[in-house]
């Protein structure tokens, strides 16, 4: 329990420190915030189906090659095109916006006749701008600069202004370039508010057809997010000025609606990148019509703040770690592609459904791109985990087990390192030094250590390239085993094949520490099948792979009472081998301790290869 404890409280911790490192990464430091808005503008802002009320007349290129080049027209140019709108009372337009600025006194006929135009017309909004800049202002004996102050103000000349209404024709693009919002006023001085163009429009278009109007809800600069309804290009019809001064255009084509008047040619720069399209720029009145479109359908949004939108990226990612932690790579993939998905689908709905009176504009790339992060760090962190388990797994079994062993262990997995085991049916050898301990008492300890590892050696090898896994060494006896840590289909034909090399081994030794030394070196083996339990044995910290049970001892028994180079095996082994091997049954007539009477022991004497 404490242990899973550690483990959790380790996981806990280590989740907090990525969530933390993501969120500071991704929040704080904005990393992801160019490509952030590109998703944000590529999922949320899309066209969608006009319902005609807006047109856009353009003083575009056909305009300029009739009339001529835009600087040379006079007033008396958009005064007759205003006529033209007031011809036909029933057909009036509901509202006309010019997205041009008329400043200043010019030629007092040409300017007699257009305000007069748009008062008759009436319902003429008309262009002022702001220039906004940087300025020392000087408040409450408190000195600072105002980067967002009006430097200068231009109105149109008195005339027109008396008879139209006044919106100002300001924007100002995001730090990335987009014209993703609109300013809703501004002010001139401190008593002075002016609004948009694009409001008075709507504004003036509400009452003239009865219906109520909101304004959206903005900070102190009076800024607010547009949702465009058109791509650029998709509220221009075709509807060149030239045809409307001209009288080729059809009252009916704008009767009741929305006319804007403005600059639709590219040499009369009035262009901007908008986020529904950002390869392509959108002209200055069509931006205007979008507002209007927004302004009218009451389609606000509010962006959620940076702050609590960094407090649910820290929380999920917290959370999605946490599991990855839990979890393999293959069983956390879902769960990183089901959170991702689902913040893309709560992002699009926030957006698109009003809570109160707005939609909502979340971050869409924050969660999936901390999630991924982590999902990708998860990886890395199993496959270090993986790479240090299968160190673990060399330095533990290669000290048993043939080097091939080690191979499919680390193919198998890692979970036979922990504590514990499994029973399985293996075959286990025990093999001792006949007359050792009174060898060991007669000869120098140096030729005793000298005799032991040459015996050890060649014992130890015989293991090993008959597959089998050693299990200990305990003084001149040495205990091996077959069919673990991984199954073998010819187990007990490998164990005697093992202690029949260990005699004849045994015997090459003896020639040579005869010849060395003067010593002669006699082993007896024993070899059992059956069921064992068998995994790491001990604590966490010291722990050894071995095999208990009956089975076990049963063979060490075997190995005691067998005679110096003989091999004794149960009739369990060789019913497994029938009659790949040759031996001779003994019967009962070697009594085995902790054994019953009637316990069947055999003497191998070949193996048929």
């Amino acid at each position: 329990m404490n242990l899973f404890k550690n483990k959790t409280l380790n996981q806990i911790f280590i989740s907090l420190l990525a969530s933390a490192a993501v969120t500071l990464l991704i929040a704080a430091a904005g990393v992801l915030s160019r490509l952030d808005l590109w998703m944000q503008d590529a999922w949320f802002q899309s066209p969608r189906a006009l319902d005609g009320q807006i047109i856009v007349i353009g003083i575009d290129d056909q305009a300029l090659e009739e009339i001529g080049p835009y600087g040379s027209w006079d007033r008396n140019v958009m005064a007759s095109a205003l006529e033209k709108l007031a011809e036909d009372p029933v057909n009036k337009p509901a509202v006309v916006a010019i997205d041009t600025l008329y400043t200043g006194e010019s030629d007092p006929e040409a300017d007699a006749r257009l305000a007069e135009a748009a008062g008759k017309l009436g319902n003429v909004v008309v262009a002022s701008l702001a220039n906004i800049g940087s300025k020392v202002v000087t408040e409450n004996g408190h000195t600072y600069f105002d980067h967002n102050a009006v430097l200068a103000f231009d109105e149109p000349y008195d005339a027109l202004k008396k008879a139209t209404v006044q919106g100002h024709i300001n924007s100002m693009y995001d730090a990335d370039g987009i014209l993703r919002h609109a300013m809703l006023f501004v002010k001139p001085d401190k008593e002075t508010t002016v609004y948009s163009m694009a409001y008075e429009t709507a504004r003036l278009y509400c009452e003239a057809s009865g219906s109520s109007f909101e304004a959206p809800k903005t900070g102190s600069r009076g800024f607010f997010y547009v949702s465009y309804s058109a791509l650029p290009g998709g509220y221009y019809d075709g509807y060149s000025f030239a045809d409307l001064v001209s009288g080729k255009m059809d009252p009916e084509d704008y009767a009741g609606k929305i006319v804007f008047i403005g600059p639709y040619a590219v040499g009369l720069q009035d262009a901007y990148f908008t986020p529904i399209e950002r390869a392509a720029q959108m002209y200055g009145v069509e931006y205007q019509a979008n507002v209007v479109e927004a302004l009218l359908a009451g389609d606000y949004k509010k962006e959620v703040g940076n702050l609590p939108q960094a407090i649910i990226l820290f929380v999920v990612c917290f959370i999605a770690f946490f599991i990855f932690q839990k979890l393999d790579i293959k069983k956390s993939a879902p769960v990183a592609a089901l959170l991702i998905a689902a913040w893309i689908g709560i992002s699009f709905l926030f957006y698109n459904v009003k809570i109160g009176s707005e939609g909502h504009v979340l971050h869409p790339l924050w969660i999936p791109a901390g999630v991924l992060i982590l999902y990708i760090a998860s990886i890395v962190i199993h496959y270090v985990k993986s790479a240090l388990e299968k160190q673990r797994v060399t330095r533990t079994f290669e000290r048993y087990v043939a080097p091939e062993i080690v191979r499919e262990i680390l193919k198998e997995g890692t979970e036979s390192l922990s504590l514990g085991g499994k029973t399985c049916d293996i075959a286990v050898l025990f093999v001792d030094v006949r007359g050792f301990t009174t060898m060991s008492e007669r000869l120098d300890p140096e030729k005793v250590v000298f005799i032991l590892n040459k015996y050890l050696t060649m014992a130890s090898d015989c293991v090993e390239q008959n597959k089998g896994t050693l299990d200990k060494f305990v003084g001149d006896a040495m205990m091996a085993f077959w069919g673990a840590p991984l199954p073998q289909e010819d187990a007990v034909y490998n164990a005697v094949k093992t202690a029949m090399g260990i005699v004849e081994g045994a015997k090459r030794v003896s020639d040579e520490l005869k010849a060395e030394i003067g010593e002669e070196l006699r082993v007896g083996v024993g070899v059992n099948f059956g069921p064992a339990v068998v995994g790491n044995m001990g604590a966490e910290k010291h722990m050894d792979y071995t095999a208990i049970g009956d089975t076990v001892n049963t063979a060490a028994r075997l190995e005691a009472n067998a005679p110096g180079g003989k091999v004794y095996i149960s009739r369990a082994v060789a019913d497994a081998l029938g009659d790949r091997i040759t031996y001779k049954s003994l019967g009962a007539t070697i009594k085995l301790k902790g054994k019953a009477e009637g316990f069947e022991v055999l003497e191998l004497n070949s193996i048929k290869q």
